[in-house]
């Protein structure tokens, strides 16, 4: 039967980079079946639509989720983050956010909590537009979201070479938050042995991704942390054109989504000097979740190695070597 793909290319270079993706993905000879969604910026600013219930519902039936980029300058911040993005992640339970980082002397990957943390939206403003307004944004967290992310980073890390798991947030001073995490995280510690742990403050962490990235190996850390540092981690990595990532729902109750970090970059829409290495990159880590790690793996060995060029032609290329 194939697997059904659900294609959301969204706005800016989305579309681009996802047609390249899906070629690769094709010349591994995996069946796919692809439909596409018509969902971002450029829909809001149609018809009002972010993402409709119904149309949430109709996703559920799929056995994956490609993104392409999401947003344009002239929707309002927070509108497709929150109507789209966030709400796929919550909805759909993907509660795990995987961005790997290989690059001169390094090869590691970061587990973010997906779902809880700042971003749930706890908070409110008082008096607004006054000089005595008051602002707050709680963070969320809950024993369940952090006991099965930090698990899943464990069970990551004790099938990897150095069996290193790091935790990385700021228990000097968010000691509420912080101390759930590292209760959770020593819990889950003594249970796997085998596996060498450390911790991090955050600010100290953004230190070594610049001068000592080779001493991670698997980071576990909460959804703000994971956010900014994973864009640090495309940076010192080869760029953010590189950085893939897959927003996962280990229990398969749904289907998980696999999208690179960078944005839709409205300004080089159609110039074909978009990177598609992200993209691509996100498409070998959904077909290693589906079950296809032979094909994921030629992915990836044939990403290795310079290619420039056009937008398609960097596409044509990976597609080719993959076919062999």
């Amino acid at each position: 039967m194939g697997y059904r793909i659900a294609v959301i290319g969204g706005d800016g270079i989305g579309p681009e980079v996802v047609t390249e993706a899906l070629k690769v993905v094709k010349a591994t000879g995996i069946d796919v079946h692809t439909s596409d969604f018509d969902l971002g910026g450029a829909r809001y600013q149609r018809d009002g639509e972010v993402l409709s219930d119904a149309t949430l519902d109709e996703l559920r039936g799929f056995d994956a989720i490609l993104l392409g980029a999401v947003g344009t300058p002239d929707v309002p911040p927070g509108v497709i983050e929150r109507g789209l993005l966030l709400k796929l992640r919550f909805e759909l339970d993907l509660y795990v956010n995987v961005r790997p980082f290989v690059g001169p002397g390094h090869d590691f990957v970061v587990v973010r909590e997906n779902t809880e943390g700042p971003y749930v939206g706890e908070g409110g403003v008082l008096r607004r537009g006054t000089p005595h307004e008051v602002a707050t944004q709680g963070s969320v967290n809950t024993r369940m979201g952090v006991e099965r992310c930090v698990r899943f980073a464990f069970a990551l890390a004790n099938g990897r070479s150095r069996r290193h798991v790091t935790l990385v947030h700021k228990t000097n001073v968010l000691t509420f938050a912080g101390d759930l995490w590292q209760r959770v995280f020593d819990v889950v510690a003594a249970e796997l042995p085998a596996v060498e742990t450390a911790y991090h403050h955050v600010d100290a962490a953004s230190i070594y991704f610049v001068t000592d990235p080779g001493r991670y190996e698997v980071i576990v850390t909460d959804n703000l942390f994971g956010d900014i540092l994973t864009d640090l981690g495309g940076a010192v990595s080869g760029g953010i054109g590189l950085a893939s990532s897959a927003n996962l729902n280990p229990a398969r109750t749904g289907p998980s989504m696999f999208e690179p970090v960078h944005g839709s970059a409205p300004d080089i829409v159609g110039t074909g000097t978009a990177n598609p290495m992200a993209a691509i990159l996100s498409a070998a880590m959904m077909l290693d979740f589906l079950g296809e790690p032979q094909a994921a793996a030629r992915i990836r060995a044939a990403c290795v190695g310079p290619v420039s060029g056009s937008t398609s032609f960097v596409g044509d290329e990976i597609a080719s070597r993959v076919a062999g």
